[in-house]
């Protein structure tokens, strides 16, 4: 409590901006980096493997990121599409193209062939930048599809992880433009002078696009804009992590997750502080990296806290000087033991989600919860079957009482708005109206909370046909579209199952061969992992005779769901993945395996 009356300042604070800004505020990331830059140049902003730039230097390499897309035709209100892996680039690339009052559209990285096109057509973007470490995921897609002129980006520093080495151009890129040779044009008094866009841009001009999975089984891209970016920044940074000017947040996220982009970007931001990023989470190396980094804050999912812990006990647990950790996802039931075995002094817990216009923050140092909501929401009732709201005879919702579980939604309102996603259709479903007197509209969050009374709730599950496992949402139309593509499957069906000890939800399918079909496990788990994101590919193949569904033609995954992989419930051969072989016969224990990461 006394580390909170010392911060109770800067928790009202924040606060009172969540409670109090407008849409139409000329607030955008662009002046906020913009004013700090001008107050405090010389302050560390990024550090990524060991290199480090000041707050003036990235402000000044991001004006001159932003002369090179307005040269090539990037005005305000177009789209800048990013694929690129983490380095030191990609954040200048973000703030060069929101400088400009250009919108980001973050690809992942990781995706491949149809779905990585689906994603870019639906940013529409004016110019890619490409970073020549994702040339491969560039080349899944016909250079003919891509909507935009694609530029290429070179690193300027070894990419280790990615075997990948400075100042490299793969050929496969060769014919296109290169961004650091646009800059070498460029002369040397070019980014002293703040392009004017930044100031100018209001909050209800779109920041960037963050693309999540939705029931359709391909990416749906949510908008963020300046303004809720705004308030974010307030909602986590001011009153939730409270930073410092002196503090080193690391974040080994990818930048297309929001977690990044909005949560550690904004914490950092808030402060004035500065932002460590590394290519990838590494459990083994986390410590490690927090060490060299001078971390004294991180940002986390909730399987980066299991993966930390599963880890054997060193002495390097409690040699770091990081006092608190932010994130999502962390259970209760091991805040405690997490807490204690690496000495984090703070936890603060959050909820949200890319496209909800709300979050929750654990703003008072709670144990075991997500927080504190200051805006607009409710958890009611709703039908298991559908995932829908449920309404009374009446007509209206029933909000759930304390200490019951229920579906979060949250209210849309002038000082509430929700962004939505680039198709209006999608969001429009996202939508309940008149739920608790005429007129009224509430975002259906997908997610179910326990309402813990004073405005405090903690994250129970999600529903509908979108699942977590290690913090991306897999949609299991997209898993069951590649499994079908497999000659000797006739159906699949794809959802998530709960696993002892792990956060979220293990890909499992029930898969239907054709008669006379053989089932090969090397064969297909070498298709899923070539066709999908590692985190979407199953952990479990279910064999089914029959795959029964409901008079709508719906499959029952309730009752898939519920039986997982529970031997004893059905007769059906289950295979498990392993990393070396395939698919292999489900064993006794091997769901603790999966977990562990050893089968």
């Amino acid at each position: 409590m006394p580390s909170l009356a010392a911060d109770l300042p800067s928790v009202l604070n924040g606060l009172r901006i969540v409670q109090t800004s407008r849409s139409k505020d000329k607030v955008s990331i662009g002046r906020r980096f913009q004013k700090l830059a001008a107050a405090r140049p010389d302050a560390p902003f990024l550090k990524f493997l060991g290199t480090e730039i000041s707050y003036g230097e990235a402000n000044r390499r991001a004006n001159r990121f932003a002369e090179v897309l307005k040269a090539r035709g990037v005005e305000r209100g177009d789209t800048v599409g990013i694929c690129m892996g983490n380095r030191t680039e990609v954040l200048l690339a973000i703030l060069g193209a929101v400088k400009v009052g250009a919108s980001v559209g973050l690809l992942n990285h990781h995706q491949r062939g149809e779905v990585l096109d689906h994603s870019q057509k639906i940013l529409e973007s004016k110019l890619v930048l490409v970073g020549a470490e994702c040339a491969e995921a560039v080349q899944s897609v016909p250079r003919e599809n891509w909507i935009g002129e694609l530029v290429a980006v070179s690193s300027e520093v070894d990419l280790p992880f990615r075997d990948f080495t400075a100042g490299h151009r793969p050929e496969e890129l060769a014919d296109l433009t290169w961004l650091e040779d646009e800059l070498a044009t460029l002369g040397d008094d070019v980014g002293d002078v703040n392009p004017p866009e930044a100031d100018e841009t209001v909050g209800t001009e779109t920041a960037y696009y963050i693309f999540t999975s939705g029931t359709t089984g391909l990416p749906k891209a949510s908008t963020m804009s300046h303004y809720r970016w705004n308030k974010a920044m307030a909602g986590f940074g001011l009153s939730g992590v409270r930073l410092k000017k002196g503090d080193v947040l690391l974040s080994p996220l990818p930048m297309y997750h929001n977690n990044a982009l909005t949560v550690a970007l904004g914490c950092v931001l808030a402060a004035g502080a500065c932002l460590a990023i590394e290519e990838h989470f590494s459990a083994s190396k986390f410590w490690d990296q927090a060490r060299a980094a001078g971390a004294t804050a991180a940002i986390y999912i909730g399987e980066i806290c299991r993966y930390l812990l599963n880890q054997e006990p060193g002495p390097g647990d409690r040699d770091h000087s990081i006092r608190v950790m932010t994130g999502n996802g962390l259970r209760p039931e091991i805040w405690d033991e997490f807490r204690e075995r690496f000495g984090v002094g703070r936890i603060c817990e959050f909820y949200a989600a890319s496209e909800c216009n709300i979050a929750f923050v654990n703003a008072f140092n709670v144990p075991r919860t997500t927080g504190y909501c200051p805006m607009d929401f409710a958890i009611v009732d709703y039908d298991p079957e559908t995932g829908e709201p449920r309404r009374g005879d009446d007509g209206r919702l029933r909000k759930v009482g304390k200490g019951e579980t229920g579906l979060l939604i949250s209210g849309i309102s002038d000082s509430q708005p929700f962004d939505g996603y680039t198709d209006a259709e999608a969001t429009e479903k996202k939508i309940v109206r008149d739920a608790f007197r005429d007129g009224d509209a509430w975002f259906v969050s997908g997610d179910l909370m326990l309402d813990q009374g004073l405005k405090h709730a903690s994250f129970v599950d999600r529903l509908g046909d979108t699942f977590r496992w290690k913090g991306e949402n897999v949609a299991t139309t997209e898993v069951e579209a590649a499994i079908s593509a497999r000659p000797e499957v006739d159906q699949a069906v794809v959802y998530g199952v709960a696993v002892p000890d792990a956060d979220g939800k293990a890909g499992m399918a029930a898969i239907r061969l054709h008669d006379k079909s053989d089932f090969d496990g090397a064969a297909l788990a070498e298709h899923l992992r070539d066709s999908l994101p590692s985190y979407a590919v199953p952990l479990f193949i279910r064999l089914s005779k029959e795959l029964e569904h409901t008079s709508t033609y719906k499959s029952r995954k309730t009752e898939l769901r519920e039986q997982a992989f529970d031997t004893q419930a059905f007769d059906d051969p289950l295979y498990v993945l392993s990393k070396e072989k395939g698919y292999v016969p489900f064993y006794d224990g091997a769901e603790n395996d999966v977990v562990a990461g050893t089968v």
